[in-house]
């Protein structure tokens, strides 16, 4: 499987390690009343969808940037790949 690395082109799947779903990016506030529920969901609660799927990437052996990557589940196509950072900063200013 190839990555489109949005600043380096093309890189091998073999060079990045998969993290698990871009909901990560979401980290729940820990001064909240609720955090311990909201942490627990955070960090034991994952979609597992047949289809398309925004998921975390780290480039271990390039870079070490974060991305996400939309990806099918089923036939492994990629769709789209961007930086965590970010989409971390829309998200922020979305709020």
């Amino acid at each position: 499987m190839i990555i489109n690395h949005p600043l380096l082109g093309p890189r091998d799947a073999a060079e990045f390690v998969y993290l698990g779903d871009a909901c990560l990016i979401d980290r729940p506030d820990w001064q909240a009343e609720d955090a311990m529920e909201r942490f627990h969901d955070y960090g034991y609660l994952r979609d597992n969808p047949a289809g398309e799927h925004r998921e975390l990437w780290y480039h271990e052996q390039g870079d070490r940037s974060w991305l996400v990557v939309t990806r099918n589940t089923l036939t492994h196509e990629i769709t789209h790949v961007e930086l965590a950072r970010d989409v971390a900063r829309e998200r922020g200013r979305d709020k």
